[in-house]
Protein backbone atom coordinates (compact mmCIF):
# COMPACT_ATOMS: atom_id res chain seq x y z
CA UNK A 1 0.00 0.00 0.00
CA UNK A 2 2.86 2.36 0.75
CA UNK A 3 4.34 1.88 -2.72
CA UNK A 4 0.90 2.35 -4.30
CA UNK A 5 0.35 5.52 -2.31
CA UNK A 6 3.74 6.89 -3.35
CA UNK A 7 2.96 6.12 -7.02
CA UNK A 8 -0.43 7.82 -6.74
CA UNK A 9 1.22 10.90 -5.24
CA UNK A 10 3.97 11.09 -7.86
CA UNK A 11 1.64 10.82 -10.83
CA UNK A 12 -0.90 13.36 -9.62
CA UNK A 13 1.22 16.35 -8.74
CA UNK A 14 3.68 18.50 -10.71
CA UNK A 15 7.40 18.37 -10.04
CA UNK A 16 9.54 21.43 -9.42
CA UNK A 17 11.06 21.23 -12.90
CA UNK A 18 10.37 23.57 -15.81
CA UNK A 19 10.04 22.60 -19.46
CA UNK A 20 10.46 23.86 -23.00
CA UNK A 21 8.72 21.60 -25.52
CA UNK A 22 8.74 22.00 -29.30
CA UNK A 23 7.71 20.07 -32.39
CA UNK A 24 10.99 20.86 -34.15
CA UNK A 25 14.51 20.79 -32.75
CA UNK A 26 15.40 24.26 -34.07
CA UNK A 27 12.62 25.84 -31.98
CA UNK A 28 14.56 25.07 -28.78
CA UNK A 29 17.57 26.92 -27.39
CA UNK A 30 20.51 25.46 -29.35
CA UNK A 31 23.10 26.26 -26.69
CA UNK A 32 21.08 24.61 -23.93
CA UNK A 33 20.48 21.48 -26.03
CA UNK A 34 24.14 21.21 -27.00
CA UNK A 35 25.28 21.70 -23.42
CA UNK A 36 23.08 18.87 -22.15
CA UNK A 37 23.85 16.45 -25.00
CA UNK A 38 27.56 17.10 -25.52
CA UNK A 39 28.52 13.80 -23.87
CA UNK A 40 25.47 11.90 -25.17
CA UNK A 41 24.94 9.77 -28.26
CA UNK A 42 25.32 11.32 -31.71
CA UNK A 43 21.68 10.32 -32.21
CA UNK A 44 20.75 13.02 -29.68
CA UNK A 45 22.76 15.70 -31.49
CA UNK A 46 21.06 18.55 -33.32
CA UNK A 47 22.91 17.71 -36.55
CA UNK A 48 21.32 14.26 -36.59
CA UNK A 49 17.86 15.22 -35.31
CA UNK A 50 17.48 18.25 -37.57
CA UNK A 51 17.54 15.99 -40.61
CA UNK A 52 15.75 12.99 -39.13
CA UNK A 53 12.76 15.04 -37.95
CA UNK A 54 11.40 15.28 -41.49
CA UNK A 55 11.30 11.51 -42.05
CA UNK A 56 7.91 9.77 -41.82
CA UNK A 57 5.89 12.98 -41.64
CA UNK A 58 2.27 11.92 -41.15
CA UNK A 59 3.25 8.63 -39.52
CA UNK A 60 5.52 9.71 -36.67
CA UNK A 61 4.91 12.78 -34.52
CA UNK A 62 8.18 14.07 -33.05
CA UNK A 63 8.64 16.23 -30.00
CA UNK A 64 11.75 17.67 -28.42
CA UNK A 65 12.09 19.10 -24.93
CA UNK A 66 14.54 20.54 -22.47
CA UNK A 67 14.02 19.96 -18.76
CA UNK A 68 15.12 22.79 -16.48
CA UNK A 69 15.85 22.83 -12.77
CA UNK A 70 15.80 26.33 -11.29
CA UNK A 71 16.37 27.71 -14.78
CA UNK A 72 19.33 25.45 -15.59
CA UNK A 73 19.02 22.84 -18.38
CA UNK A 74 19.44 19.38 -16.86
CA UNK A 75 17.98 17.00 -19.45
CA UNK A 76 17.06 16.80 -23.12
CA UNK A 77 14.21 14.60 -24.35
CA UNK A 78 13.35 13.39 -27.86
CA UNK A 79 10.14 11.43 -28.47
CA UNK A 80 8.35 9.74 -31.34
CA UNK A 81 4.61 9.01 -31.25
CA UNK A 82 2.98 6.56 -33.64
CA UNK A 83 0.40 3.82 -34.04
CA UNK A 84 1.53 0.20 -33.72
CA UNK A 85 -0.08 -3.22 -33.57
CA UNK A 86 0.73 -6.02 -31.17
CA UNK A 87 2.05 -8.14 -34.02
CA UNK A 88 4.55 -5.37 -34.83
CA UNK A 89 5.65 -4.83 -31.24
CA UNK A 90 6.25 -8.48 -30.30
CA UNK A 91 7.80 -10.78 -32.88
CA UNK A 92 6.65 -14.36 -33.42
CA UNK A 93 9.50 -15.82 -31.36
CA UNK A 94 8.52 -13.70 -28.37
CA UNK A 95 4.85 -14.65 -28.73
CA UNK A 96 5.69 -18.34 -28.79
CA UNK A 97 7.42 -18.05 -25.43
CA UNK A 98 4.44 -16.46 -23.69
CA UNK A 99 2.99 -18.82 -21.09
CA UNK A 100 -0.53 -17.85 -22.08
CA UNK A 101 -3.41 -19.62 -23.73
CA UNK A 102 -3.97 -18.78 -27.43
CA UNK A 103 -7.13 -16.85 -26.57
CA UNK A 104 -5.47 -14.81 -23.85
CA UNK A 105 -2.48 -14.21 -26.11
CA UNK A 106 -4.81 -12.92 -28.84
CA UNK A 107 -6.56 -10.59 -26.42
CA UNK A 108 -3.22 -9.44 -25.03
CA UNK A 109 -1.98 -8.55 -28.50
CA UNK A 110 -5.24 -6.71 -29.15
CA UNK A 111 -4.62 -4.60 -26.06
CA UNK A 112 -1.18 -3.69 -27.37
CA UNK A 113 -2.70 -2.51 -30.66
CA UNK A 114 -2.60 1.09 -29.59
CA UNK A 115 -0.68 4.35 -29.92
CA UNK A 116 2.81 4.64 -28.46
CA UNK A 117 4.87 7.59 -27.34
CA UNK A 118 8.49 6.47 -27.37
CA UNK A 119 11.24 8.27 -25.53
CA UNK A 120 13.89 7.11 -27.95
CA UNK A 121 14.27 6.33 -31.62
CA UNK A 122 12.42 3.53 -33.34
CA UNK A 123 15.34 3.07 -35.76
CA UNK A 124 18.22 2.95 -33.26
CA UNK A 125 19.20 1.10 -30.13
CA UNK A 126 20.58 2.68 -26.99
CA UNK A 127 19.52 5.64 -24.81
CA UNK A 128 18.69 7.90 -27.75
CA UNK A 129 15.63 9.56 -26.23
CA UNK A 130 17.05 11.26 -23.15
CA UNK A 131 20.34 12.89 -22.22
CA UNK A 132 21.42 14.41 -18.93
CA UNK A 133 23.61 17.41 -18.29
CA UNK A 134 27.14 16.37 -17.26
CA UNK A 135 27.52 16.22 -13.50
CA UNK A 136 23.82 16.20 -12.63
CA UNK A 137 22.25 13.62 -10.32
CA UNK A 138 20.29 11.51 -12.81
CA UNK A 139 18.12 9.88 -10.17
CA UNK A 140 16.89 13.32 -9.12
CA UNK A 141 16.24 14.40 -12.73
CA UNK A 142 14.32 11.31 -13.89
CA UNK A 143 11.11 12.53 -12.18
CA UNK A 144 11.42 15.65 -14.34
CA UNK A 145 11.75 13.46 -17.43
CA UNK A 146 8.65 11.51 -16.36
CA UNK A 147 6.63 14.73 -16.06
CA UNK A 148 7.99 15.92 -19.40
CA UNK A 149 6.75 12.72 -21.05
CA UNK A 150 3.36 13.20 -19.39
CA UNK A 151 3.14 16.72 -20.78
CA UNK A 152 4.09 15.56 -24.28
CA UNK A 153 1.53 12.75 -24.15
CA UNK A 154 -1.23 15.10 -23.08
CA UNK A 155 -0.28 17.73 -25.67
CA UNK A 156 -0.47 15.16 -28.47
CA UNK A 157 -4.08 14.13 -27.90
CA UNK A 158 -5.08 15.78 -31.19
CA UNK A 159 -2.97 13.17 -32.97
CA UNK A 160 -4.59 10.31 -31.04
CA UNK A 161 -4.88 9.04 -27.50
CA UNK A 162 -1.51 7.62 -26.41
CA UNK A 163 -1.85 4.28 -24.68
CA UNK A 164 1.75 3.35 -23.95
CA UNK A 165 4.80 5.39 -23.10
CA UNK A 166 8.08 3.53 -23.61
CA UNK A 167 11.51 4.71 -22.50
CA UNK A 168 14.17 2.87 -24.54
CA UNK A 169 16.89 1.55 -24.53
CA UNK A 170 18.71 1.80 -21.22
CA UNK A 171 21.86 -0.07 -20.22
CA UNK A 172 23.08 -1.43 -16.91
CA UNK A 173 24.53 1.88 -15.74
CA UNK A 174 21.11 3.49 -16.18
CA UNK A 175 19.23 0.89 -14.17
CA UNK A 176 19.49 2.36 -10.68
CA UNK A 177 18.78 6.04 -11.49
CA UNK A 178 16.00 5.11 -13.95
CA UNK A 179 14.30 3.04 -11.23
CA UNK A 180 12.75 6.36 -10.18
CA UNK A 181 10.31 5.71 -13.03
CA UNK A 182 8.67 2.93 -11.00
CA UNK A 183 7.06 5.59 -8.82
CA UNK A 184 5.31 6.84 -11.97
CA UNK A 185 3.86 3.39 -12.78
CA UNK A 186 6.50 2.45 -15.34
CA UNK A 187 7.50 -1.22 -15.51
CA UNK A 188 10.91 -2.53 -16.65
CA UNK A 189 11.30 -5.04 -19.48
CA UNK A 190 14.53 -6.77 -20.43
CA UNK A 191 15.25 -6.79 -24.17
CA UNK A 192 17.76 -8.52 -26.42
CA UNK A 193 21.28 -7.44 -25.47
CA UNK A 194 23.40 -5.12 -27.55
CA UNK A 195 26.38 -7.04 -28.93
CA UNK A 196 29.59 -5.13 -28.27
CA UNK A 197 33.12 -5.80 -29.47
CA UNK A 198 35.86 -4.19 -27.38
CA UNK A 199 38.74 -3.01 -29.56
CA UNK A 200 42.24 -3.59 -28.29
CA UNK A 201 44.24 -0.32 -28.51
CA UNK A 202 47.09 -2.34 -30.04
CA UNK A 203 44.97 -3.22 -33.08
CA UNK A 204 46.14 -0.91 -35.86
CA UNK A 205 44.87 -2.99 -38.76
CA UNK A 206 42.42 -5.81 -39.34
CA UNK A 207 45.39 -8.19 -39.44
CA UNK A 208 46.11 -7.25 -35.81
CA UNK A 209 42.55 -8.21 -34.88
CA UNK A 210 42.83 -11.46 -36.82
CA UNK A 211 46.14 -12.27 -35.13
CA UNK A 212 44.45 -12.03 -31.73
CA UNK A 213 41.99 -14.80 -32.65
CA UNK A 214 42.52 -18.47 -32.00
CA UNK A 215 43.52 -20.56 -34.99
CA UNK A 216 39.96 -21.77 -35.57
CA UNK A 217 38.34 -18.34 -35.64
CA UNK A 218 41.22 -16.76 -37.56
CA UNK A 219 40.81 -19.40 -40.25
CA UNK A 220 37.07 -18.68 -40.35
CA UNK A 221 37.74 -14.96 -40.89
CA UNK A 222 40.23 -15.70 -43.66
CA UNK A 223 37.68 -17.99 -45.28
CA UNK A 224 35.20 -15.10 -45.37
CA UNK A 225 37.77 -12.81 -47.00
CA UNK A 226 38.98 -15.25 -49.63
CA UNK A 227 36.11 -15.11 -52.21
CA UNK A 228 36.27 -11.32 -52.31
CA UNK A 229 39.98 -11.25 -53.14
CA UNK A 230 39.01 -12.06 -56.73
CA UNK A 231 39.43 -9.07 -59.05
CA UNK A 232 35.74 -9.11 -59.91
CA UNK A 233 34.93 -7.96 -56.37
CA UNK A 234 35.49 -4.63 -54.66
CA UNK A 235 34.91 -3.80 -51.00
CA UNK A 236 35.12 -0.05 -50.48
CA UNK A 237 33.34 3.03 -49.16
CA UNK A 238 30.44 4.31 -51.23
CA UNK A 239 31.38 7.89 -52.02
CA UNK A 240 27.99 9.27 -53.07
CA UNK A 241 24.93 7.95 -51.23
CA UNK A 242 22.68 10.21 -53.30
CA UNK A 243 23.86 8.75 -56.60
CA UNK A 244 23.37 5.18 -55.37
CA UNK A 245 20.23 5.78 -53.30
CA UNK A 246 18.14 3.41 -55.46
CA UNK A 247 20.49 0.46 -55.02
CA UNK A 248 20.99 1.15 -51.31
CA UNK A 249 17.25 1.25 -50.76
CA UNK A 250 16.65 -1.92 -52.78
CA UNK A 251 19.23 -3.89 -50.80
CA UNK A 252 18.02 -2.48 -47.48
CA UNK A 253 14.42 -3.46 -48.27
CA UNK A 254 15.46 -7.03 -49.04
CA UNK A 255 16.69 -7.30 -45.44
CA UNK A 256 13.93 -5.25 -43.80
CA UNK A 257 11.21 -7.38 -45.36
CA UNK A 258 12.68 -10.46 -43.68
CA UNK A 259 12.95 -8.90 -40.22
CA UNK A 260 10.81 -10.28 -37.39
CA UNK A 261 9.98 -6.75 -36.29
CA UNK A 262 10.26 -3.63 -38.46
CA UNK A 263 7.90 -0.90 -37.30
CA UNK A 264 8.99 1.61 -39.94
CA UNK A 265 11.35 0.68 -42.75
CA UNK A 266 13.65 3.42 -43.97
CA UNK A 267 12.69 5.89 -46.65
CA UNK A 268 14.77 6.12 -49.80
CA UNK A 269 16.10 9.50 -48.72
CA UNK A 270 17.21 8.37 -45.23
CA UNK A 271 20.75 7.16 -45.92
CA UNK A 272 21.70 10.08 -48.20
CA UNK A 273 20.33 12.48 -45.60
CA UNK A 274 22.30 10.80 -42.81
CA UNK A 275 25.43 10.94 -44.94
CA UNK A 276 24.96 14.70 -45.29
CA UNK A 277 24.21 15.41 -41.64
CA UNK A 278 26.88 13.18 -40.07
CA UNK A 279 29.58 13.85 -42.69
CA UNK A 280 32.92 12.33 -41.61
CA UNK A 281 31.19 10.31 -38.86
CA UNK A 282 29.21 8.31 -41.43
CA UNK A 283 30.29 5.78 -44.04
CA UNK A 284 28.53 3.29 -46.29
CA UNK A 285 30.79 0.34 -47.12
CA UNK A 286 29.72 -1.55 -50.20
CA UNK A 287 30.53 -4.86 -51.83
CA UNK A 288 30.45 -4.87 -55.62
CA UNK A 289 30.57 -7.82 -57.97
CA UNK A 290 31.50 -6.85 -61.53
CA UNK A 291 30.52 -3.31 -60.63
CA UNK A 292 27.09 -4.22 -59.27
CA UNK A 293 26.37 -3.41 -55.62
CA UNK A 294 25.40 -6.65 -53.85
CA UNK A 295 25.67 -5.53 -50.24
CA UNK A 296 26.39 -2.60 -47.97
CA UNK A 297 26.70 -1.72 -44.31
CA UNK A 298 26.42 1.68 -42.67
CA UNK A 299 28.91 2.55 -39.92
CA UNK A 300 28.48 5.59 -37.69
CA UNK A 301 31.10 7.05 -35.39
CA UNK A 302 29.48 7.87 -32.04
CA UNK A 303 32.29 9.27 -29.92
CA UNK A 304 34.68 6.40 -29.29
CA UNK A 305 32.08 3.85 -30.43
CA UNK A 306 31.56 2.62 -33.99
CA UNK A 307 27.95 1.64 -34.61
CA UNK A 308 27.32 -1.08 -37.18
CA UNK A 309 23.98 0.30 -38.26
CA UNK A 310 21.92 -0.38 -41.40
CA UNK A 311 22.71 -3.31 -43.64
CA UNK A 312 21.43 -4.41 -47.00
CA UNK A 313 22.31 -7.28 -49.30
CA UNK A 314 21.24 -9.36 -52.24
CA UNK A 315 20.11 -12.69 -50.82
CA UNK A 316 20.84 -14.61 -53.99
CA UNK A 317 24.46 -13.46 -53.80
CA UNK A 318 24.57 -14.25 -50.08
CA UNK A 319 23.42 -17.81 -50.81
CA UNK A 320 26.71 -18.52 -52.61
CA UNK A 321 29.02 -15.94 -51.03
CA UNK A 322 29.52 -14.91 -47.37
CA UNK A 323 28.28 -11.37 -48.09
CA UNK A 324 26.74 -10.85 -44.66
CA UNK A 325 29.82 -11.97 -42.76
CA UNK A 326 32.12 -9.92 -44.99
CA UNK A 327 30.04 -6.84 -44.14
CA UNK A 328 30.44 -7.56 -40.42
CA UNK A 329 34.19 -7.74 -40.85
CA UNK A 330 34.07 -4.47 -42.80
CA UNK A 331 32.61 -2.82 -39.70
CA UNK A 332 35.59 -4.02 -37.67
CA UNK A 333 37.97 -2.69 -40.32
CA UNK A 334 36.32 0.72 -40.23
CA UNK A 335 36.23 0.89 -36.43
CA UNK A 336 39.96 0.15 -36.26
CA UNK A 337 40.58 2.75 -38.96
CA UNK A 338 38.70 5.32 -36.87
CA UNK A 339 40.62 4.26 -33.73
CA UNK A 340 37.39 3.56 -31.87
CA UNK A 341 37.41 1.73 -28.54
CA UNK A 342 34.35 -0.42 -29.12
CA UNK A 343 31.81 -1.50 -31.73
CA UNK A 344 28.08 -1.61 -31.10
CA UNK A 345 26.63 -4.29 -33.38
CA UNK A 346 23.04 -4.18 -32.15
CA UNK A 347 20.66 -6.96 -31.19
CA UNK A 348 20.35 -9.26 -34.19
CA UNK A 349 22.36 -12.32 -35.32
CA UNK A 350 23.64 -12.92 -31.79
CA UNK A 351 25.48 -16.12 -32.68
CA UNK A 352 27.34 -14.67 -35.68
CA UNK A 353 28.43 -11.64 -33.68
CA UNK A 354 29.57 -13.71 -30.71
CA UNK A 355 31.94 -15.48 -33.11
CA UNK A 356 33.58 -12.11 -33.81
CA UNK A 357 34.30 -11.68 -30.10
CA UNK A 358 31.25 -9.60 -29.19
CA UNK A 359 29.92 -9.71 -25.65
CA UNK A 360 26.31 -8.98 -24.66
CA UNK A 361 25.50 -5.63 -23.08
CA UNK A 362 22.25 -5.95 -21.11
CA UNK A 363 19.48 -3.58 -22.18
CA UNK A 364 16.02 -2.79 -20.90
CA UNK A 365 13.08 -0.47 -21.47
CA UNK A 366 10.45 1.04 -19.20
CA UNK A 367 6.78 0.79 -20.18
CA UNK A 368 3.73 2.60 -18.83
CA UNK A 369 0.06 2.35 -19.81
CA UNK A 370 -2.16 5.41 -19.75
CA UNK A 371 -4.88 3.63 -17.73
CA UNK A 372 -3.69 2.89 -14.16
CA UNK A 373 -5.79 -0.27 -13.86
CA UNK A 374 -4.21 -1.74 -17.00
CA UNK A 375 -0.71 -1.11 -15.72
CA UNK A 376 -1.06 -4.07 -13.36
CA UNK A 377 -2.11 -6.23 -16.33
CA UNK A 378 0.78 -4.92 -18.43
CA UNK A 379 3.21 -5.82 -15.66
CA UNK A 380 1.98 -9.42 -15.74
CA UNK A 381 2.25 -9.58 -19.54
CA UNK A 382 5.80 -8.23 -19.47
CA UNK A 383 6.83 -10.90 -16.98
CA UNK A 384 6.00 -13.57 -19.58
CA UNK A 385 8.12 -12.01 -22.33
CA UNK A 386 11.60 -13.47 -22.75
CA UNK A 387 14.33 -12.88 -25.31
CA UNK A 388 17.18 -14.67 -27.00
CA UNK A 389 20.54 -14.86 -25.28
CA UNK A 390 23.82 -15.10 -27.21
CA UNK A 391 25.99 -18.20 -26.75
CA UNK A 392 28.96 -17.88 -24.44
CA UNK A 393 32.00 -17.79 -26.69
CA UNK A 394 35.49 -16.29 -26.62
CA UNK A 395 37.37 -16.52 -29.92
CA UNK A 396 40.48 -14.76 -28.63
CA UNK A 397 43.76 -16.40 -27.66
CA UNK A 398 43.55 -15.02 -24.13
CA UNK A 399 40.39 -17.06 -23.41
CA UNK A 400 40.50 -18.59 -19.95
Amino acid sequence: MAAESQSETCTRRPSNFQFAVASRIEFLDAGHWDNVTRAASVFMSRRFLSGAQDDFVGEIVRDFAIVYDAGLPVAAVATQSFNVSGEQLFDQKSQQRWTLSPELKRKSLALVKRRITMCGNVHTWGPDGVAFAPGCDRAKVWPGVAECLYRIRRANRLHGQTDYVIVKDLFEGDREPASELAAFRYSPLETEPNMVLAIDPDWRTFDDYAASLTKRYRAAARKVFKPFENESFEVAAIDDAHAEADDLYRLYQSVAQRADVCLFSLQQSTLPRMSDSLAEDFVNIGIRQDGKLIGFVTVIRDGDTAVGFYLGMDYESNATLPVYHRLLLAVIEQAIRWRCRRISFGRTALDAKSRLGCKPEAAHVWVRHRVPLLNAFVQQILKTVSHDEPPERNPFKDAT
